[in-house]
C-alpha cells in the first residue's frame, strides 16, 4: 500500500540573484513499512525535503500525497490537524515537556486532540523502547539517548502512517545512535510504520529499506531492497 507519493516537488527561496533552489522536482513514492534513510552534506537540501513532505514549510511546486490525501490542497487549519494525525516527527533536538514525565511525554500528541491514551498501547510502546522502569522521570534525569526514545514514541503514540526523523541520531554518541536506528527499524518492522529519516551519517544508513541522496536540490535513489 502506497503511503507517501511526491511528485515534482520544488522549493524556491528569495528572489534575482538571491534566488536558491533549494529543491529541484523531487519525486518519490514509499510503501507502507518502508524504512527510507536521505543522505546529503548540510546545505544540500535535504531538510527541505522533510519539511515539505511534512507540511512544516509550503512547496514552490509539486504534490505531496500521504495516503492518498494532497497535503497542499488542504487549507492551514486542516493541514495542521492532518499533520498531527497522520505524520509523527523526530527531531534532532528531543523537544520534550521539562515539566512531564515520560509517560505524559508519550501520550501528549493524543491529548492536544483531546483522545485518550491506550493504555495497553503505551505499556507496549514503553517496553518495544526499554522505558519501563523510566516512565515517572523527568527529561532532566534521562540521558540524551533515553530522551530521544522518548520522542520516538511520543512520534508513534497515534499510530501514524508516517514517521520522519530529522537527523534524530545528531545529539547522540555512536552507540545511543546505533539504539536509535535499531528502534526505527523495530518501529518499521514491528508497527508496519513508514518512516523517512534524514542523516548527514552514511554509516546509519545499512540498516534502510532504500537510500536516496540529495545533492545540490537533487533527488536520487541510491539503492533499493535487493540492491
Amino acid at each position: 500500500m502506497e503511503i507517501l507519493k511526491v511528485e515534482n516537488l520544488s522549493k524556491t527561496y528569495g528572489k534575482g540573484e538571491v534566488r536558491v533552489e533549494a529543491l529541484k522536482n523531487a519525486s518519490f513514492s514509499m510503501e507502507r513499512g518502508e524504512f527510507g534513510a536521505v543522505v546529503g552534506v548540510s546545505g544540500s537540501g535535504k531538510s527541505t525535503l522533510l519539511n515539505c513532505i511534512g507540511g512544516l514549510d509550503e512547496a514552490s511546486a509539486g504534490k505531496v500525497y500521504i495516503g492518498g490525501r494532497d497535503l497542499f490542497a488542504m487549507g492551514e487549519n486542516e493541514r495542521t490537524i492532518f499533520r498531527r494525525q497522520n505524520i509523527g516527527f523526530i527531531f534532532q533536538s528531543f523537544h520534550l515537556i521539562q515539566e512531564l514525565n515520560v509517560e505524559q511525554n508519550i501520550i501528549f500528541p493524543l491529548l492536544l486532540d483531546y483522545r485518550k491514551a491506550d493504555q495497553e498501547r503505551v505499556e507496549e510502546i514503553l517496553e518495544v523502547l526499554g522505558l519501563e522502569n523510566r516512565r515517572k522521570h523527568l527529561p532532566g534525569q534521562l540521558s540524551g539517548g533515553q530522551q530521544q526514545r522518548v520522542a520516538i514514541g511520543r512520534a508513534l503514540i497515534t499510530r501514524p502512517a508516517l514517521v520522519l526523523a530529522d537527523e534524530p541520531t545528531g545529539n547522540l554518541d555512536s552507540q545511543s545512535s546505533q539504539d536509535v536506528m535499531d528502534l526505527l527499524c523495530k518501529a518499521s518492522r514491528h508497527y508496519q510504520q513508514t518512516i523517512l529519516m534524514i542523516t548527514h551519517n552514511m554509516d546509519l544508513t545499512p540498516s534502510a529499506d532504500r537510500v536516496f541522496q540529495v545533492t545540490d536540490g537533487k533527488l536520487n535513489e541510491l539503492r533499493s531492497v535487493g540492491e
